[in-house]
């Protein structure tokens, strides 16, 4: 009974952890309504992202140890995602309200790297937490050029929500974010490899507590 509640209780983190990423999607995923700091919202939705795929796909692969799994992960993340989007859709929101990212191929690249270095768990961290943090916001930013004009969905649908203090008066967007795609994919790629770390750290807490 005890084997068979630790392995229960296993799986239900996972899918909380994949909750908690589309959570964290409807969050940091309108980004495309914020029109004058829409390049800032995007580094910071890349960040966010990649990092959060990055803690639960390292997780889950070295976990059962096969390589596949963390583009399994992905796509759990994404089929919920999709259903989150087709909610606030029912509510009235425009499609575009959500923009599901693009997890699944930086998930391929994580399994590629554990499966063609012979299920190297620091390789693993290294370089396909690096992988993850350089690819996501490219694959985003090509996913976002296929989304209708964000200017004419972003004034047609205000956010009711934001206090006219805090409005931009003027775009302000400087010279450090012209390049949010070099930003994102930086900054990803030097935060993605400590958070994968502690993602296959959890295993090893995960493997303590269930011989316990």
């Amino acid at each position: 009974i005890m084997v068979w509640l630790r392995r229960t209780t296993h799986y239900l983190f996972i899918v909380v952890v994949a909750v908690n990423s589309t959570l964290l999607t409807i969050n940091a995923g309108d980004y495309i309504f914020y029109t004058d700091w829409m390049w800032t919202s995007f580094v910071v939705f890349s960040v966010s992202q990649s990092t959060m795929l990055a803690v639960g796909a390292i997780y889950y692969m070295l976990f059962t140890g096969v390589p596949g799994t963390a583009t399994y992960y992905a796509t759990i993340m994404t089929i919920y995602t999709w259903v989150a989007k087709g909610a606030w859709f029912a509510l009235g929101y425009p499609y575009d309200f959500i923009v599901v990212p693009i997890w699944i191929p930086s998930a391929m690249l994580l399994d590629l790297t554990y499966w063609a270095t012979r299920r190297n768990k620091h390789a693993a961290i290294i370089i396909g937490g690096t992988l993850v943090g350089l690819s996501f916001p490219l694959f985003n930013m090509v996913n976002l050029l296929l989304v209708r004009d964000p200017l004419e969905t972003a004034f047609k649908y205000p956010r009711p929500t934001l206090p006219a203090y805090m409005t931009p008066i003027e775009p302000q967007v400087g010279k450090f974010y012209n390049s949010p795609v070099a930003l994102g994919s930086g900054a990803s790629a030097v935060l993605t490899v400590p958070i994968a770390a502690l993602g296959a750290k959890l295993n090893t807490w995960t493997y303590r507590w269930m011989a316990a």
